[in-house]
């Protein structure tokens, strides 16, 4: 079994060079020509103080109008994007192929002390502005310093976070600022990179920068010349910030400028995306797979020795037909509990349900990770991700119903149908449940965030008027299908398990379930880590090569575990295994809850009771699902494992 394992290894990893070479963009090149317009679309704005997106038009910025009337016109959005709080709109920002701006005005607006009120609390939470230029979101370019003693230019190394500050909030070092005084970013330097070859018909866009600056512009009434106040230094004593708390008279008038400046990249169309997906360290991901492997291993080996050794030695015995009468009466182990080791477990309904929903969701990450990992759910396909994930949850009803049933007949139980509805409303219903409510305290937020009702009745539909319909298709057809057939006969009484005090102190149930968590969460428990960071920290997460890998890791590794922990208690002539097969990989959903608490007050900096219930409303629905994925998993390795040395023995 190792060496089958060791080969699995090796073919994941001859294959794993070329995973980023398969990156397709989820959307085709545009070549722009020489002074052809390019719009910049405002997305949304978005904190991880608060976790609450809002519009970009929710603040009072300077807006499209037509004839005095707002013309802001909304982008078609897919499931995903709304899902994940985007509303995509035009804006006053337009630049043009190669065309330098210099102190651009924007607009000229008069606030009343509210609104300045408004963009002061935002930048108190540190909101920050999301735009895309040609599908590429705006990114701010940083500088860190990878070694303190060396004060080169080549040792700063340049780092990319997506959005630019609204704002900042004053402080002592920072010249030209009052400390706890709010200012904002009312000057823009777009930075945009460009790429030529003989093959493009013009230049395509491969790299969007913005540069955001707090000026206290001196209004110059001739919109067609710049803004005094940009034709002076950049000395930080001659040019004031613009600030909005605080507020003197004057202040009340803030203008709106932006510069345009192109720059020829050697970075191509394909690869523009690299600055973003680099934002994690590549190193890490490959240590937290070594790792995995180093756990995968020692558990192999455990396993390697009860088949090679252990069991082949049992099966040597048990079959033995030379074996004396006295030796028969005096034999012990797993063999005396054949008449009762595939007896059904209490609760084989809900038991039923649980294995059908984790085929669910195991057949929905499978086939996600498999096209992540080819490129075909890149980030240039806004929102594809969550909508892959919902509909594959969707059309995989039919392996849930398929499942359930199929256990549920394997008990000899007859309520099928109870069942079949079971299986199609617990899951969803909860997650539906639990989602409904958080979508209420979201709305009353007033953020972007909060799924409209029509959204809510879409997805009503794709779960009432799809999903349960597949998943009664799937039951039907296991239902046609002739009952799984045990090796060995259950016996008419149950055997008595053996007294508390005959058993050894690693097969008690609730030490031996949650033992049995542990190395699973230890095997991807760096990769959960880049997830949340990616989900509640606003980076970018793209390594699904990687994550692939990981999750084959978490497969071995749930199996392996419960297989070992199963024959041990088999050993103890305990056959109640049905439920402790599924409880002890599921376990590690405990230790993923516990760990997003721990994440919770040593990474984030949430302050609002909004925020939190969103936090862990979320963490414990992925914890729910992360419960019957692993559970499953473990439970079809133990399955296949009593049912495979049972059909070894001869039974008289």
């Amino acid at each position: 079994m190792a060496s089958i394992f060791l080969s699995i290894f090796i073919c994941i990893f001859s294959i794993a060079p070329f995973i980023n070479a398969l990156y397709i963009p989820g959307v085709a090149p545009n070549d722009y020509k020489d002074n052809e317009p390019i719009d910049v679309k405002v997305v949304k704005l978005d904190s991880v103080k608060t976790q609450l997106p809002y519009d970009y038009y929710w603040l009072p910025f300077c807006r499209p109008q037509v004839d005095g009337k707002d013309a802001i016109i909304p982008a078609a959005e897919n499931l995903g994007e709304v899902l994940s709080g985007d509303k995509i709109e035009n804006s006053l920002y337009t630049v043009y192929m190669k065309k330098e701006v210099f102190c651009q005005v924007v607009c000229k607006k008069i606030y009343t002390d509210d609104e300045l009120a408004q963009f002061s609390t935002k930048i108190e939470e540190e909101y920050r502005v999301n735009w895309i230029l040609d599908n590429i979101p705006a990114a701010t370019k940083y500088f860190t310093q990878a070694l303190p003693s060396d004060e080169s230019k080549e040792s700063f190394v340049p780092h990319y976070e997506k959005g630019f500050a609204l704002g900042f909030v004053g402080h002592i070092d920072m010249q030209g600022s009052q400390p706890g005084v709010k200012y904002i970013n009312n000057h823009l330097r777009l930075v945009i990179l460009y790429h030529e070859e003989q093959t493009y018909k013009g230049a395509r866009v491969v790299g969007f920068e913005v540069e955001a600056y707090s000026i206290k512009h001196e209004w110059n009434p001739d919109k067609s010349v710049p803004p005094d106040t940009c034709m002076k230094s950049d000395s930080a004593q001659e040019i004031k910030p613009q600030r909005v708390s605080d507020i003197e008279e004057s202040d009340h008038n803030i203008v709106f400028t932006y510069d345009v400046v192109w720059k020829r990249s050697d970075i191509k169309w394909a690869m523009r995306w690299d600055v973003y997906l680099k934002m994690t360290d590549s190193k890490i991901h490959w240590f937290s797979i070594i790792n995995s492997i180093m756990i995968v291993l020692f558990l192999s080996g455990m396993v390697a020795v009860i088949m090679l050794r252990i069991l082949h030695r049992d099966l040597a015995r048990y079959n033995n037909e030379q074996m004396s009468e006295e030796e028969q009466k005096e034999e012990t182990g797993w063999k005396l509990i054949h008449g009762d080791v595939f007896r059904p477990p209490a609760h084989g309904g809900w038991f039923a349900v649980l294995v059908g929903t984790g085929a669910q969701i195991f057949a929905m990450t499978l086939i996600t990770l498999v096209f992540a990992a080819l490129g075909f759910l890149s980030p240039a396909n806004r929102g594809g991700l969550m909508t892959a994930l919902l509909l594959l949850f969707v059309f995989m009803g039919m392996l849930a119903g398929y499942y359930s049933t199929r256990t549920y007949k394997m008990f000899g139980l007859l309520e099928w149908k109870k069942n079949t509805l079971a299986t199609a409303l617990l899951f969803p219903g909860l997650v539906f449940g639990v989602f409904f409510i958080l979508n209420f305290f979201v709305w009353g937020e007033h953020s972007s965030g909060a799924v409209p009702f029509s959204t809510l009745v879409a997805l009503l539909v794709l779960w009432l008027g799809i999903s349960v319909p597949l998943v009664y298709l799937g039951s039907y057809i296991a239902f046609r299908k002739p009952n799984i057939e045990h090796p060995v006969k259950i016996n008419n009484l149950c055997r008595l398990l053996p007294p508390d005090s005959q058993q050894s102190w690693y097969t008690s149930p609730h030490l031996s379930i949650l033992l049995g968590g542990i190395l699973p969460f230890a095997a991807v428990f760096i990769e959960i880590f880049f997830i949340m960071s990616s989900v509640w920290l606003n980076q970018f997460y793209y390594v699904f090569g990687f994550l692939f890998i990981v999750f084959i890791i978490l497969i071995i590794t749930c199996a392996e575990i419960t297989i070992v922990l199963c024959y041990f208690q088999l050993c103890n002539e305990d056959y109640h295994w049905w439920w402790r097969s599924y409880l002890t990989p599921g376990s590690s959903a405990l230790y993923l809850f516990l760990y997003s608490i721990l994440y919770f007050f040593t990474k984030l900096q949430i302050v609002k009771f909004t925020s939190g219930l969103l936090f862990f409303g979320y963490m414990f629905l992925v914890c729910c699902a992360f419960f019957v994925l692993t559970g499953t998993i473990g439970y079809f390795a133990c399955f296949a494992f009593v049912t495979k040395i049972y059909a070894s023995i001869k039974i008289d």
